[in-house]
Order: C-alpha cells, then structure tokens, then sequence
C-alpha cells in the first residue's frame, strides 16, 4: 500500500499522523477483502480549505469533517472482481490500485474528538475509515447501506483496537 500524505496549516494533530494513517488504511482494505496493493492521497488541511472544496465539489458553505474522493464507481460496495477487466484503475509505474482522495480537517477532527468525548486517535482513524469505504463503493445515504457501513467501520476499529 503506498499512502501518499500531505499536510497544509499551522494546527497539528498531536499524533505521529502519516504512520497512523497506514495503519488505518491497510486494516481498512483487509476489513472490505480488497485483493490489491492500493495507493491513497490523504490531506490534512484546514477549515477554510475544505470549505472551499465542500463548496466547490458539493455546493456546501461549510466546512466538513471529511471528504472522499474516489477513483472508481463500484457496482457494489467492496466488491472488486469487475476490475480485472480494467487497467484504467490501476497505477501504471506501480500497478498499484488507485482509491482515490481522503482530504480531512485537522480543526474538525480536534473539535468532534471533544465533541464525542473519545480521544484525537480515535476521531482521526475513523474519519479515515470512513473515507476508506467511501473510495471502495460504501456509502451511507440509504438505511440499509447505513447499516453496513457502520458494521464494516466498527470492524475496522476493533482490528486496530481504538475505542471511544
């Protein structure tokens, strides 16, 4: 797995953030089975940088915790067999997977960590979590996809041991 990380703004997250987040993502794909080496971009960055992109990508005026942008539309969440037959997903140097982009704000993370009352680790892994399934089909908008989203990002985090 190869995590290309990026961090932009004067707050730091008091965690060893990069090697936390290729913790994250490879437990992430073993959860959802993914058969491939994958590449991620992860930026963390600043309120008022993703307000901007929930703005210009989503026609929201304010920042969010979490955004995903993924390389590949599935026809079902974690299933990766339809793949075989392309080679436009998959990194021609490395032949690696290409998920797709995680940009996270290290504000939110901080504010929702007090929020919920669990710790920056614990809030920071989910998000990426989260955005993880997100770049492998998952969502959450119906009750049902909810439900299964939820059951594979509890699995993520009781394979990494972070609890709330």
């Amino acid at each position: 797995m190869t995590l290309y990380f990026e961090e932009e703004g004067e707050i730091t997250l008091p965690l060893k953030c990069c090697e936390i987040a290729e913790k994250v993502i490879e437990s992430a794909l073993d959860v959802v089975c993914c058969p491939y080496e994958a590449q991620v971009n992860l930026l963390l960055t600043t309120n008022t940088q993703i307000q901007e992109m929930n703005s210009e990508f989503r026609g929201i005026e304010k920042p969010t915790d979490v955004l995903s942008f993924p390389m590949i539309e599935y026809p079902n969440p974690g299933e990766f067999d339809f793949l075989k037959e392309r080679d436009d997903c998959f990194d021609p140097e490395t032949g690696e997977l290409s998920l797709g982009d995680i940009v996270i704000s290290k504000e939110k993370v901080i504010a929702q960590a007090e929020e919920y009352g669990h710790s920056v680790l614990r809030e920071y892994a989910f998000l990426i979590a989260h955005s993880v399934l997100h770049l492998t089909g998952y969502d959450h908008m119906e009750e049902e996809e909810r439900r299964v989203m939820e059951k594979k990002q509890d699995e993520i985090m009781d394979v990494l041991n972070i609890i709330r």
